[in-house]
Formats: structure tokens, sequence, C-alpha cells
């Protein structure tokens, strides 16, 4: 029994440690950007030792992967669950408000998903992980647009449901590049509804 809880309290405190050394290493790479970015600064922030950081992570770069999964994953299941909340008749203007209250528009995470971007444009194993994340992003969309709407249903110049789905990621790329410019939280989230809305129905009204 001694042994199964001193197991238990080293578990707790390594998801901790893990945990915290995530949430400074984001601080520091928004800061500073991830080429900029030592071990020593990730440690010091989070109040650790080297040891504490190579018990959890094998270098800087898997740190940077954990932390972009964590941050990506959570923005794709908050997405699929807004969606879910529909009936089987789309509203468009209900399900975009639904995201947009969900959705992630921080110029911090968007800061280091850009480097992460630029960091996969250069190395096709990152680029995976990214291509990963955006294709259940899109997915997640398509599946909603399919049961709702059907391919007829939606405006002709955006062709089939997976058009649609990869459209509204494009929209939301381009917002939030716009977002990493002008600071503007606010603004983002009211342009890229109205873009959405317009998106996916004919004149921005009711679906076509």
């Amino acid at each position: 029994m001694a042994v199964r809880e001193t197991t238990g309290r080293v578990t707790r405190r390594r998801i901790r440690t893990r945990a915290n050394l995530l949430d400074a290493a984001f601080a520091v790479f928004a800061a500073k950007g991830f080429g900029r970015v030592s071990i020593e600064e990730v440690c010091e922030a989070a109040g650790y030792s080297r040891g504490a950081f190579y018990s959890n992570f094998g270098s800087l770069d898997e740190l940077f992967f954990a932390l972009y999964r964590q941050r990506a994953d959570l923005i794709a299941e908050q997405v699929a669950r807004a969606l879910a909340l529909d009936g089987p008749e789309l509203d468009v203007a209900a399900s975009v408000e639904r995201v947009l209250e969900v959705l992630l528009l921080d110029v911090d995470w968007l800061l280091v998903k850009t480097d992460f971007l630029v960091h996969a444009a250069r190395d096709p194993a990152v680029a995976q992980t990214l291509l990963e994340h955006r294709e259940r992003l899109r997915r997640a969309i398509e599946e909603r647009l399919a049961r709702a709407t059907g391919p007829a249903a939606l405006p002709a110049a955006l062709g089939d449901v997976d058009g649609a789905a990869r459209a509204v990621v494009a929209a939301y790329d381009g917002v939030t590049t716009q977002l990493l410019l002008d600071k503007d939280v606010e603004h983002a989230r009211v342009w890229l509804g109205q873009l959405l809305t317009a998106l996916l129905t004919d004149g921005g009204g009711t679906p076509a």
C-alpha cells in the first residue's frame, strides 16, 4: 500500500511538473519565438531544473510539439462539440455563433502556432503533425455540414461539403493572420462570424 501511494504521488507530481513546463514554455515561446528560446529559459520560467525538464521531454522540439498538440486538440474538440449541438437542420447563424463562443482567438497562441507552421514548412515530419490537426478540424466541420445539409444545400461555388469545410478553415486562417497584426480580438471575432455566415449561405441569409 505504501509503495502504491508513493507511486501515485510521484505520478501526480510528474503530471503537474509537465503541465507547468508546458505553461511556462507557452509564455516564453509567445514572447520570444521558438527559435530564440533555450531549455534553460523554459526551466527558469517554470521554476524547475534541467533534470526536471529531461524527465518529461527529450528535447525542446519534443516540448514544442507537445504544446502544439495540446492547444490544437483543445480547439478541434471545442469546435466539434459546438457543432454537435444542432439538430438535423443547420442553423448557420446559430452554429457560427456557438463556434465563435468557444473558438480560441488568442494572439499568444497564434504566435506559437505561426512558429510551428514555419518550422513545419521546412520539416516534413513536423508538417505531418500540423496536417493531422488541420484534417481533424476539417473533418469535424465537413461531417456537420453533410449531416445537416448535404451538398445541394451549400452555395454552388463551394462545390461540396469537402470544399465548404476547407473554405471555413481558410477563412479562419485569413482572419487570424490579420489578428496577428492588429491584435483586435473583438473585431476578429465579429469579422470571422460575418465571413463564415456569408460563406455558407447565399447572400449571408438563408441556406441555398
